[in-house]
């Protein structure tokens, strides 16, 4: 794992040996079209290098679009869609990705996930996406909301560890059997909804980013990365993505990482991966 010592030339290198980047934007219920295009050059202007959408986010058309208006060259880029619930089982995935790749404009994607563990269906996605990736179309695959017992049934399957699995993560929620265990596999955490959908007016994290002279999102976000969990924040505003990226000239220090930990509720914002109805 390499040294935090920026937001976007550094990065975990994955069990694939890709190197990801620490932090990225999300473009979760960002409009498609102007809005969407907006937060992706104003993101690529202040040097995040990676983004995160999704089929069904519905908007990698503008992605691709932002993509491209903003000049940075592909190779500088970390590219990250998910397959859709609606689209599970292995052919259906593998045409899904061609029409996620179409609308994004791009030949290879750095990262394909699946993103609810559908059952029934999300071990023949995975065989899907163990093939894509062999045909040199995705450089690393993983997955996103998956519980212990989901990544146990599609390791035994086919032998090929995710690289990365998004989850919802945040002091609220950390996770840490899931953590513990996705460290012992090689396997990248990634948090979505890391600020909680906004709900940062708790107390203690009030108190941090007084003490750091930070902002109440920096706080958590550092917070992401120093227990190596990479953070992928939402935002559409130029202003607030650029100040996400101020998480690198600070260190949260062994007690307030403790702190911030022991606020866990077990305690979600978005569903529950066991029992979802999509």
């Amino acid at each position: 794992m390499s040294t935090l010592n920026g937001p976007f030339t550094g990065g975990p290198t994955l069990n694939d040996g890709v190197t990801m980047p620490w932090l990225g934007i999300g473009v979760w219920q960002t409009k498609d079209g102007e809005e969407v295009v907006h937060a992706v050059k104003s993101a690529l202007e202040v040097g995040y290098r990676s983004i995160d959408t999704a089929a069904a986010y519905r908007n990698e058309e503008g992605v691709g679009r932002g993509i491209r208006e903003s000049g940075v060259a592909r190779e500088e880029l970390f590219i990250t869609t998910k397959l859709w619930n609606g689209d599970q089982g292995y052919e259906s995935a593998l045409q899904a990705f061609e029409e996620s790749r179409r609308k994004l404009g791009l030949e290879v994607i750095d990262l394909y996930l699946i993103h609810w563990p559908v059952a029934g269906k999300y071990r023949d996605s995975w065989k899907a996406l163990v093939h894509l990736q062999k045909e040199g179309l995705v450089k690393s695959i993983g997955v996103s909301n998956f519980q212990i017992h989901h990544l146990k049934d599609i390791i035994e399957d086919t032998g090929v560890v995710p690289a990365v699995n998004q989850v919802e993560f945040h002091p609220l929620l950390t996770q840490r059997e899931l953590l513990k265990y996705s460290r012992e596999q090689g396997i990248q955490l990634e948090a979505w909804s890391p600020l909680m959908q906004g709900n940062l007016d708790l107390p203690l994290i009030q108190e941090l980013a007084t003490k750091y002279g930070k902002t109440p999102a920096q706080i958590v976000l550092r917070w992401d990365i120093q227990q190596g969990v990479i953070t992928i924040p939402k935002s559409v505003h130029a202003t607030r993505i650029q100040e996400n990226a101020g998480i690198f000239d600070f260190t949260l220090g062994d007690e307030d990482v403790k702190a911030l930990e022991n606020l866990n509720q077990d305690s979600r914002f978005g569903p529950d991966p066991d029992n979802f109805n999509f």
